[in-house]
């Protein structure tokens, strides 16, 4: 598989497939059938599909989260192939942030502190990870809300908490699950544009 390698791309996968068992009359499901994928640094991919067509499990696969059933993903240059696990959540770490449609946000957590609390893995002090996570929720336009607890915040302002979480970690490769499937027309509009300007950072999002 080296010699395919995208030095360039931040993130691609080879061949990939993923098979889901099932005891149904129908037989298993593929969900993913041969794919190539490679994104570069910059690079904004709208993956768009029907419920079910394994937009999900795609991007599960090519963060790591899932393993393929076969082929082969690759991040910043670095093969996930017969890594162990503790090598795969390293890898993860410095190289993917992740926006789930339903955010997933600690509910015991104020909005500060789920952000700050994805820089424990790292070396940054406690004070630290709050003055950065403080900096992007204020950006976002949360500075009112930042010691609100989740169960008080709208969905809107759920997913930028969320968006924030992920910035924090300065990852080049955002992938984000139908972030704003829960979302009405006008903050959507504003997360996409938000989206853009990361676009503008260089980062990858799909």
């Amino acid at each position: 598989m080296d010699d395919k390698i995208d030095k360039d791309a931040i993130l691609q996968a080879i061949a990939l497939y993923h098979v889901y068992s099932s005891t149904a009359e129908d037989g298993n499901v593929v969900a993913l059938r041969g794919l190539n994928v490679s994104v570069k640094k910059g690079e904004a991919v709208a993956i768009v599909g029907p419920s079910g067509s394994g937009k999900s499990t795609l991007l599960k696969c090519l963060g790591v989260l899932m393993k393929p059933s076969a082929g082969g993903v690759i991040l910043n240059g670095k093969s996930t192939t017969r890594r162990t696990g503790l090598e795969l959540v390293k890898m993860r770490q410095e190289t993917v942030s992740f926006i789930f449609q339903e955010g997933n946000l600690l509910p015991d957590l104020s909005a500060i502190d789920n952000v700050a609390q994805a820089l424990r893995h790292k070396d940054v002090r406690p004070s630290e990870a709050k003055r950065k996570a403080m900096d992007i929720l204020v950006e976002l336009g949360l500075e009112e809300r930042v010691n609100s607890m989740p169960a008080t915040l709208s969905g809107g302002e759920q997913q930028r908490v969320a968006i924030a979480r992920a910035l924090i970690s300065e990852t080049d490769l955002i992938l984000a699950d139908e972030p704003t499937g829960n979302l009405d027309y006008k903050t959507s509009e504003d997360i996409f544009s938000y989206f853009l300007k990361l676009k503008k950072l260089n980062k990858a999002i799909i």
